[in-house]
C-alpha cells in the first residue's frame, strides 16, 4: 500500500513541495521563489503560469530527491494563498489575467461604493467578512470589467474563477475538476458560512455569474486525480485547505480555546470557536477553520498584511541584509535607547484597522539611526501587530483563558522574534517541532482521507513543541513599548 504523502504549499511568494512519510516525519522540501509584479501603488500580480510551473517543478523535484516512484504516494494534498484571483478560459486552461494578490488594494473604490450603498453588514452577516479589497469577490469583478469582453463571456459560462488551489486542482486533474474546499471559499465574500453555500444576493452585489464557481467540498474530500502525464501515475488530490486554516489543522487546534498564529509573507493568527461562528464586534474576520464530515468548525481570525515581507523588503528593497537570518543579527546589535518603530502598511493595514489606504512609515529616525534599528524595528512590527489582533480576540472572546499560542512559519526560526513575541503579548509561544505546519495540514488531511494517518484525537496528542518563550519583559516596559506603537499606529492611519 503507498504510504507517503505529497503536500503542495503555494504560497504568496514561493511554491513548495513537502514529502511526508507514514509517521508524519518530513522527508524531503523543494522549494522555489515566485516573481512579484506591482504593476501600479497598491497593485501585487503573479504569473498564473509561473504558479502551476513552480509547484509542478517542486512536486517532481522532491520526489526525485529521494528517488521516490511516484506510484508510492497515497495522495496529495493542497494548500494555498487564499483570496488570490485568477479567471481562465474554460476551454483552453489559460487565465485572461494576471493572478491578482490578496494583498493588492485596486479595488478599494469598488468597496468604498459598496461601503456607502449600505452592502457591508449584508457581506458581514453572510460571510464573516469586512468589505474589503483582500477579498475575492471585488478583484472578480474588477477583471470582468476591465479585460476586454470578459463579463459577457463569463455570463455565458466560457470562463472559470479560482484562487491558486483551484487553479492548481484544474490544471492538475487536466481540467476534469472545478473545486474547491470550505475554508477558500469562505474567504471570498460570496460564500454564505452559515448556509454552507454560494449566496445568489451576495453574487449580485458584486456582480459575479454563478457559472463561474466552483463545487465546494469538505477539506478532506476527493478532489480528482492528477493527469497521468504530469508524474508518469494518476494521484489522488484527498485533502485542501487554505493556508490558514491548513497550519490550524497542522498545529492541531481542534478544541475551542485554542489558537494558533503563523508568520510567513503576512501574519494570521487564528482562534477555534467550535461549531457555532462568533461574529466579531472587533473588526476580526469570521470563518471556517475546517470542515469534515460535511460539518464545519468555525474561527475568528486576524489578518496582517505584512510579517515577512517587511524583512523580504529590507533584503530586496532597501539592501541592508543578504538574507533574512541576517536580521536577527542586526535587532541584537541595535541600540535600546533608540525607540524606532516601523508600521509595515506596504498594501494597507489589516485587521484590526482595515485602512486600505494607509502605507508603510518609520517613526523616530534621528542622525543615530541605522540598518540596525530598522532590523529590529521591522521584527517588532511582527509583535506589535499580533497583540492588537490578541486584544481584539480577548474581546470578542470573553471566555478565553490562559492563552498559549502555537505558532509556526518561516519568521518563528528566529528565536529573538519569538522571545519579543512573548514579552510583548505576555504569554506563552510554543513553537512545535515540525515548523512546516501549513504544509503538515494538508497532508494530514489527504492522508486521513487516504487511511495513512490516523484520526483527529490520535494526531492532537502526536503533536509536539520543540521551544516554549515565556514572557521575560517587565510590565512597565511592555506597556511603554507598545504605547509607542499605537501612537506610530495612529499617525500613520491619521
Amino acid at each position: 500500500m503507498a504510504k507517503y504523502i505529497l503536500a503542495l504549499d503555494q504560497g504568496t511568494t514561493s511554491s513548495r513541495a513537502i514529502l511526508f512519510g507514514p509517521d508524519m516525519a518530513v522527508l524531503n522540501i523543494q522549494q522555489e521563489e515566485l516573481a512579484q509584479h506591482f504593476p501600479k501603488d497598491g497593485w501585487v500580480e503573479h504569473d498564473p503560469a509561473e504558479i502551476l510551473a513552480t509547484t509542478i517543478s517542486t512536486a517532481t523535484n522532491v520526489l526525485s530527491a529521494i528517488n521516490l516512484d511516484p506510484t508510492n504516494i497515497a495522495a496529495i494534498g493542497i494548500t494555498n494563498q487564499r483570496e488570490t484571483t485568477v479567471v481562465w478560459d474554460k476551454k483552453s486552461g489559460k487565465p485572461i489575467y494576471n493572478a491578482i494578490v490578496w494583498q493588492d488594494r485596486r479595488t478599494a473604490d469598488i468597496c468604498a461604493r459598496l461601503k456607502d450603498e449600505g452592502a457591508e453588514e449584508i457581506i458581514k452577516t453572510k460571510t464573516g467578512l469586512l468589505l474589503d479589497p483582500y477579498f475575492s469577490a471585488s478583484k472578480i469583478s474588477w477583471i470582468l470589467d476591465n479585460v476586454s469582453g470578459a463579463r459577457k463571456r463569463a455570463r455565458a459560462g466560457e470562463l472559470l474563477f479560482g484562487t491558486s488551489d483551484r487553479g492548481l486542482i484544474w490544471n492538475l486533474t487536466g481540467g476534469k475538476v472545478h473545486a474547491t474546499d470550505a475554508t477558500n471559499a469562505s474567504r471570498t465574500s460570496i460564500y454564505n458560512i452559515h448556509a454552507g453555500c454560494w449566496d445568489e444576493e451576495l453574487l449580485k452585489i458584486f456582480n459575479v455569474p454563478a457559472a463561474m464557481l466552483p463545487t465546494v467540498k469538505d477539506c478532506a474530500a476527493d478532489f480528482g486525480a492528477t493527469d497521468a502525464s504530469i508524474f508518469g501515475v494518476a494521484i489522488p488530490i484527498l485533502g485542501v485547505a487554505g493556508d490558514q486554516q491548513a497550519a490550524t489543522v497542522g498545529q492541531a487546534c481542534f478544541k475551542p480555546g485554542m489558537m494558533k498564529s503563523t508568520y510567513g509573507t503576512g501574519c494570521f493568527m487564528v482562534l477555534n470557536t467550535g461549531d457555532k461562528p462568533v461574529l466579531s464586534n472587533n473588526r476580526l474576520l469570521t470563518t471556517i477553520a475546517y470542515q469534515i464530515g460535511g460539518k464545519a468548525t468555525y474561527a475568528l481570525e486576524g489578518s496582517i498584511f505584512i510579517a515577512g515581507a517587511a524583512v523580504q523588503w529590507m533584503r530586496d528593497g532597501l539592501g541592508i541584509i543578504d538574507n533574512a537570518a541576517q536580521s536577527e543579527h542586526f535587532a541584537e546589535m541595535a541600540d535600546d535607547a533608540q525607540s524606532v518603530y516601523l508600521v509595515p502598511a506596504f498594501t494597507g493595514l489589516g485587521a484590526p484597522h482595515w485602512d486600505a489606504n494607509a502605507r508603510g512609515a518609520i517613526y523616530g529616525i534621528t542622525r543615530a539611526t541605522g540598518p540596525y534599528e530598522i532590523a529590529r524595528a521591522a521584527l517588532q512590527s511582527v509583535g506589535y501587530q499580533t497583540r492588537d489582533l490578541m486584544e481584539a480576540m480577548k474581546k470578542d472572546y470573553s471566555t478565553l483563558g490562559e492563552i498559549i499560542l502555537r505558532v509556526d512559519g518561516g519568521m518563528t526560526a528566529s528565536n529573538w522574534t519569538m522571545q519579543f513575541l512573548a514579552d510583548i503579548i505576555e504569554c506563552q509561544v510554543d513553537r512545535p517541532r515540525v515548523l512546516e505546519a501549513t504544509a503538515l495540514g494538508a497532508a494530514y488531511l489527504a492522508g486521513m482521507n487516504a487511511g495513512v494517518y490516523s484520526g483527529m484525537d490520535e494526531f492532537a496528542k502526536s503533536w509536539g513543541g520543540e521551544k516554549r518563550f515565556e514572557p521575560l519583559m517587565v510590565g512597565d516596559q511592555r506597556e511603554r513599548l507598545y504605547s509607542g506603537w499605537k501612537k506610530a499606529i495612529g499617525r500613520t492611519i491619521g
